[in-house]
């Protein structure tokens, strides 16, 4: 057997077994080798049946009795004695009738498993069971447990595994041998050995740092080639005119914030270079990211450049639409809006005007990258939410310039620190942390079920007097299998009873770009009273009248999800309150009482990282194939440490091609990351 085999050649694996294996992405022996525990269960104390106490246990006992009988409704139960020289106990297993002819009377066992409470007794239940001669996979050791699927469970994975343990020498070293001994680095083979039968804790320990190692030195390198790949490349020298950004700041209706007035700064600076900018602006809610876009696209429209601003979403690109017509107009420019949802001969009119250049300024959805596009003349790209868009997406968007463009890119999540420099290590990051004179404050509040009456009831006095709220579900209809609140039903409940007599809207992914414009301009025109909606309202609405927001079933979302939401009120000159209701019967989670304290975005990005680890955050902003499976992003030494060799490996110039596998590894990494 070897390491390219495919994964059939695996003992106890046939092409049954290897069908469902391939789900897993498992087809060959290194792919099963490669395929890493999801987490840990940790047996390798052995303790005598006299002391145990309840949690997960491993005893060493003797099989002296065990046999198996049906019960109500065909459920098998296998019940079997076992004793150690302390004493003796109960051991059961449900809906395994093959057990009790596989345990062996009178031989001594490693037995695994919770011991708990059950029918007014203590037992083992369900545990793993493994003769003490035989090399234990399950039982007596800290026990690896795998992602499986419906048809292979992680017990067998773990027995393949077993059965190609004499290939894990065979596995090649991905990094450099210097590399290896400055920074105190295990072998990847003996880190993957470790991660698969660890030994002790303090040995997986070490497993894991070797690997996240790795992790992070491969995604920093591959940012890092990216960028010196981007700074050979030449762009559009855009001047900075000082007269046009004085004219376009005194008509504003605002002042600037001192963050705005620092980024649109760096911005330009960066646009007069010969290299093309690559810049992320990370802005927190309501931090006025759109003005600083403008400012950018002024100076590229003067010097006769096209300017493409895609949003991704039509509710979004038409709210960017009007917002940039009203800050332009002072100036005499104009937007051009280029959406699916616009007729044919609108489309024709818009596609005209951009492939002629007479549209200098175009807002848009994915409808920009239609191959029917033809760009005049791109000197920048304004990517809103960057990460809500496919790397070939962007992709395309920049390769209608004919030339490497100025491309600027917006979040509106604050993105942790760590987080930012490991993956968006190639580009230039600027942050918008202050709010503009005027914002009010959120108080946020958790509200129990039992008082979701008596908040609609109070939440109708302020109706009363002109104010609007936004009501916010996580589903569009009822499901039987969530008990979760959705629009539809609460829409019908607010409707017919707790808020009977107002103008009430309904907003949801499932209507047409059409049905979902004319609600939403219907409730900014103040003619809807309260929008009951999913989450296509969490980035860019702005109505400053809606000063009021409650989100049913708050521990369906996110942390940064619900700060996003939240956002989306105290735009307006009128107090808000954001109210999170609470499932029945469920106490606050951390992360419910941490918005409930702050308003900061980039703490509770923070803490979101903190919560709920960085793979489910990473996710969330980075399309592709993108494997973060060890590396905590928490751990900044390592970090720092793996910054620090990536830039000794480009300062020396060491050749990737030496390293065969690592070299396969960063060509992927930089087809998937931002420049491309």
């Amino acid at each position: 057997m070897k390491l390219s085999d495919s994964i059939e050649f695996v003992p106890g694996v046939g092409p049954s077994t290897a069908k469902q294996l391939h789900l897993l992405k498992l087809q060959t022996v290194f792919d099963l080798l490669d395929y890493l525990p999801r987490k840990y269960e940790d047996y390798s104390e052995i303790t005598s049946i006299k002391q145990l106490r309840p949690g997960p246990v491993t005893i060493r006992a003797v099989i002296k009795h065990a046999k198996g009988h049906y019960v109500r409704r065909g459920m098998h139960i296998t019940e079997a004695v076992v004793s150690d020289d302390s004493d003796s106990m109960r051991v059961v297993w449900f809906n395994q009738p093959y057990r009790a002819a596989a345990l062996k009377i009178g031989q001594e066992y490693y037995i695994s498993g919770k011991y708990e409470l059950s029918n007014q007794r203590f037992q083992i239940m369900n545990p793993s069971a493994e003769l003490v001669k035989d090399f234990p996979l399950n039982t007596a050791r800290i026990v690896p447990i795998y992602k499986q699927s419906k048809t292979v469970t992680s017990n067998q994975i773990r027995k393949f595994i077993g059965a190609c343990v004499q290939l894990l020498d065979e596995l090649p070293e991905t990094l450099p041998t210097w590399l290896l001994t400055k920074y105190r680095l295990q072998a990847r083979n003996e880190a993957i050995r470790a991660m698969h039968f660890p030994e002790s804790s303090e040995q997986l320990a070490a497993a894991r740092r070797r690997l996240g190692f790795e992790e992070a030195f491969e995604l920093i390198l591959a940012s890092q080639l990216n960028k010196l790949e981007n700074s050979s490349e030449s762009s559009l020298q855009i001047p900075f005119d000082e007269r046009l950004a004085k004219e376009f700041v005194a008509n504003l209706p605002f002042t600037l914030t001192d963050d705005q007035r620092k980024v649109v700064w760096q911005i330009y600076q960066d646009m007069q270079k010969t290299q093309p900018m690559n810049r992320l602006v990370e802005g927190d809610v309501g931090s006025g990211k759109t003005v600083v876009a403008v400012m950018a696209a002024l100076m590229a429209i003067k010097e006769g450049y096209q300017v493409a601003f895609m949003a991704p979403t039509e509710l979004l690109a038409r709210q960017h639409d009007k917002t940039l017509a009203t800050l332009l107009k002072p100036l005499g420019v104009e937007p051009h809006l280029l959406v699916g949802s616009l007729s044919a001969s609108k489309k024709r009119a818009a596609h005209e005007l951009i492939a002629s250049g007479k549209a200098g300024m175009i807002v848009g959805t994915h409808a920009l990258i239609q191959d029917k596009v033809d760009m005049h003349k791109l000197g920048l790209v304004i990517v809103d939410e960057q990460h809500r868009f496919g790397v070939q997406q962007r992709k395309t968007l920049m390769a209608k310039a004919g030339h490497m463009p100025h491309v600027l890119s917006f979040t509106a999540t604050p993105i942790p620190r760590s987080l930012a420099l490991t993956l968006y290590g190639e580009l230039d990051i600027s942050l918008l942390k202050e709010k503009p004179a005027g914002r009010q404050p959120i108080h946020t509040e958790l509200v129990p079920v039992l008082k979701r009456e008596k908040l609609y009831k109070s939440l109708a006095t302020e109706l009363s007097v002109g104010r609007q709220a936004f009501v916010v579900c996580p589903l569009i209809a009822e499901s039987t299998a969530l008990d979760k609140s959705s629009v539809e039903a609460v829409y019908a409940e607010l409707h017919d009873k707790l808020l009977k007599g107002y103008r009430i809207g309904l907003l949801h992914g499932r209507l047409s770009a059409e049905e979902k414009d004319a609600i939403m301009q219907a409730f900014v025109a103040q003619k809807l009273d309260v929008l009951v909606a999913t989450t296509v309202i969490e980035v860019g609405v702005d109505v400053p009248n809606a000063s009021i927001m409650v989100i049913e079933s708050a521990d369906s979302f996110g942390l940064s999800q619900l700060h996003q939401l939240r956002g989306r009120i105290g735009r307006g000159s009128d107090a808000a309150q954001c109210y999170l209701l609470l499932d029945a019967d469920k106490q606050p989670t951390r992360r419910l009482r941490a918005i409930e304290s702050s308003n900061d975005g980039f703490r509770l990005a923070e803490l979101d990282l903190e919560i709920r680890g960085p793979g489910a955050i990473y996710g969330a902003f980075q399309h592709g194939e993108l494997d973060l499976r060890i590396v905590q992003l928490s751990d900044t030494q390592l970090l720092a440490d793996a910054r620090a060799a990536v830039t000794r490996f480009i300062e020396t110039r060491e050749d990737l091609v030496q390293y065969k596998e690592l070299s396969e590894r960063i060509t992927k990494l930089r087809a998937v990351t931002n420049l491309n």
